[in-house]
């Protein structure tokens, strides 16, 4: 998760979902890692184009970025976007449990 302060969707992410993200099939398949914006550069991940928003909701494997969810667009939408992305880029499957690629 890309994140910087003063975001108010970030701060609407963290109150709503980071409580129960890390408890769900998908927070265990794709831990959650918090980068700043700010310090992108440091982060050691390979960004297929520069991060605008926040926050913004990478997936990463083996360091390079695979697939993303810009934004924050509520809860409905963020779980439907991260089942679509999970499924259509990687082996995800929500009845196997944690498997092997992060969510940053």
């Amino acid at each position: 998760m890309v994140e910087q302060p003063g975001c108010v969707y970030c701060a609407e992410w963290n109150a709503t979902l980071g409580p129960i993200y890390p408890k769900t099939p998908e927070g265990a398949f794709a831990p959650l890692q918090r980068v700043q914006k700010a310090a992108l550069n440091e982060s050691g991940i390979a960004f297929a184009r520069p991060v605008v928003y926040t926050p913004t909701f990478v997936l990463v494997e083996d360091g390079a970025e695979i697939g993303r969810i810009e934004g924050y667009p509520g809860e409905d939408f963020f779980w439907a976007m991260l089942g679509l992305m999970l499924a259509a880029k990687t082996d995800y499957d929500p009845d196997r449990g944690a498997g092997g690629d992060e969510l940053n």
